[in-house]
């Protein structure tokens, strides 16, 4: 059984949240910060729906670009649609970092594009929006009629399609229903077997309760959720009291269990989970370790103000936490984060910067700091030019000769790799991935955004 998803949703026109579709009530001027505040109150996901339609080719990139940048720096998954009208549409916000794109079914073309993006992107990807009871069995039926284009199947207007045919066509190409109308539910259910997520703008928290019981709910979005979105971790709490699954930190370990040092305290080393960094050491006592449990953001013990803390809430680099670990003694907590900005209050990225000793062995032995370093390296030359330097050649020649001498060195590679001689196809290798951080570089493309695209496939 799937865990309850709760997912906040921001309607986005001109680079602000609004109320809805209908209602251009501005709740927040700024929608990147919303959706980072989202983050904050314990949403498991984002949903994006773009109201840039009809504004232009402009309006629609600043919408793109939103969403871009929402989904470089969301901790959760962000859905997205709207002002889709071809594929190309679906891929650019698959390209801005969508985990799923929206689908309306309210509007035909959606029906017409969901076996091709379902097959260019896979299932998982596309999420299928339908609003009224009576419009629901017609857009199955269309969605039916457009998977057989093009196809061996006879198919007539007049032929009765058995729902058992419809069910079975929607799931190969949908992962989930987004449904806009909950009175719709019971109708919806009957037809296809797929997790639905409901849609409400206003509902009591018994009926989000008894909504969320049903075994084909998946979660529940609309400003129900939106503008309540700081008592998410509260409805959470309540849901999970009345039997039912949701996404939260749960402890393995109570803090009875651990070993407490001077004034019931115990130490934290808190580590980048992307490149292992180590970022800082701070203290927990009882109440800091239970809030960051709750609110799966890391919060502290000050020893000199003796006061709780949330780590972020003056400086905006905030820590979400991917996993607490403690050591065989059970004396000092091991805290995976994904970092906002950095640790240090210095503006260091991380706390641990004052070099006592070390070798140039340790420096270079992981692999992901030496694609960063080399990286960096390539960037500090793109912006600070030196005299000589290969890079800044490339660079000063431009887009074509980066290409030009990238293509070079794939070919070599694979020449390289018809020999028997390993050592060349490392040499060869080496040198198409240096050319390959020189294109990166030129279009400021950053090894955190390729391997993240990397883990997302």
């Amino acid at each position: 059984m799937f865990a309850r998803k709760f997912l906040p949703c921001i309607y986005l026109k001109n680079g602000s949240a609004i109320t809805s579709e209908e209602d251009e009530t501005i709740i927040e001027a700024d929608a990147y910060s919303l959706a980072m505040k989202f983050c904050r109150d314990g949403a498991d996901g984002i949903i994006i729906y773009d109201l840039s339609a009809g504004m232009g080719d402009i309006a629609h990139e600043e919408a793109l670009r939103i969403i871009r940048a929402i989904c470089g720096d969301s901790e959760v998954p962000v859905y997205a649609g709207g002002n889709i009208r071809r594929l190309e549409d679906v891929k650019k916000l698959i390209y801005a970092g969508c985990s799923k794109v929206i689908l309306d079914y309210d509007e035909d073309v959606n029906i017409l594009l969901t076996s091709a993006a379902s097959g260019r992107f896979g299932r998982d990807k596309i999420v299928a929006a339908v609003s009224y009871p009576q419009t629901v069995i017609r857009n199955i039926e269309s969605l039916d009629r457009s998977l057989l284009i093009g196809t061996d199947t006879n198919y007539h207007s007049g032929d009765k399609r058995d729902t058992g045919k419809i069910s079975g066509i929607a799931e190969e190409y949908v992962s989930e229903i987004l449904l806009k109308n909950i009175h719709a539910l019971d109708l919806i259910e009957a037809e296809i077997k797929l997790p639905i997520i409901i849609s409400a703008g206003d509902l009591a928290l018994n009926k989000i309760i008894d909504f969320l019981k049903k075994d084909t709910v998946s979660g529940v979005t609309g400003n129900v959720i939106s503008l309540n979105s700081a008592e998410i971790s509260s409805i959470k709490k309540i849901a999970s009291e009345n039997g039912i699954s949701v996404r939260k930190l749960e402890s393995k370990l109570k803090w009875s269990e651990l070993k407490k040092g001077p004034n019931d305290l115990i130490p934290v080393i808190v580590q980048d989970y992307k490149n292992d960094e180590v970022l800082m050491l701070a203290y927990m006592n009882e109440e800091a370790f239970l809030n960051t449990i709750s609110t799966g953001m890391m919060t502290y013990y000050s020893r000199s103000r003796e006061e709780q803390w949330v780590k972020g809430e003056t400086s905006g680099h905030y820590q979400y936490v991917k996993s607490l670990t403690a050591d065989c003694d059970k004396d000092t907590i091991l805290a995976r984060v994904s970092q906002v900005g950095v640790a240090c209050h210095t503006g260091a990225r991380s706390c641990f910067f004052n070099e006592i000793t070390g070798t140039e062995e340790e420096q270079n032995a992981n692999p992901n700091q030496v694609f960063e370093k080399v990286y960096g390296v390539i960037m500090d030359r793109k912006q600070h030019p030196k005299e000589g330097s290969y890079t800044n050649y490339l660079f000063d020649k431009g887009l074509d000769k980066i290409l030009k001498k990238f293509g070079e060195e794939a070919i070599e590679t694979v020449i390289a790799s018809k020999n028997s001689d390993k050592h060349e196809i490392v040499y060869e290798i080496s040198d198409l991935l240096y050319h390959m951080m020189v294109l990166m570089a030129e279009k400021d493309i950053t090894w955190d955004e390729v391997t993240r695209e990397l883990a997302d496939r």
